[in-house]
């Protein structure tokens, strides 16, 4: 059937695990209890140097990468999300239409939480050295790790004013 691929131009270290790919198939990098970062494309491996950064501020981040957002992996989500109640979505790619919307719209029908999005506004790309873009733009690591504690940070809110975790 119709597929699509998309490859980048900017060098990044090759730090897939080697198994095999499956469509429509997450593969989770590493495992956290206190956020999800769910990543594609070019944002994966920062979303990776992100979780590390967390760490060093006691903060666990579970990180998977959704290669194909269509079929989009729900059980691999779902159960990650169920673990952590704390969301972030990263894509190099306009936030409507893309995986924050996706993921958005699989928590609003199975387990509703608050999403932070790491991707493009509503703007117009321009041309230029891809990380350099990937800063303009707000979808580096460091923004990435702002999302995160943000993220977890809305959990605490969210217990606090409740008395119960997000269920």
């Amino acid at each position: 059937g119709p597929a699509y691929m998309r490859f980048g131009r900017p060098n990044v270290p090759n730090f897939t695990p080697v198994e095999k790919f499956e469509i429509g198939k997450a593969i989770r990098f590493q495992e956290g209890v206190d956020v999800t970062i769910i990543a594609t494309g070019h944002l994966v491996y920062p979303s990776i140097k992100a979780a590390e950064e967390l760490a060093e501020n006691n903060i666990s981040a579970e990180v998977i990468n959704i290669h194909t957002i269509k079929p989009l992996d729900e059980e691999a989500i779902l159960k990650s999300v169920q673990k952590t109640n704390a969301v972030v979505t990263a894509e190099e790619h306009l936030r409507n239409g893309g995986l924050g919307d996706s993921i958005a719209q699989l928590l609003v029908r199975k387990y509703p939480l608050p999403v932070e999005m790491i991707a493009v506004d509503n703007t117009f790309g321009e041309s230029g050295k891809p990380l350099e873009l990937l800063q303009k733009y707000k979808l580096d690591m460091p923004d990435i790790v702002d999302a995160a504690k943000k993220s977890v940070e809305r959990k605490k809110n969210i217990y606090q004013k409740t008395g119960s975790p997000i269920s």
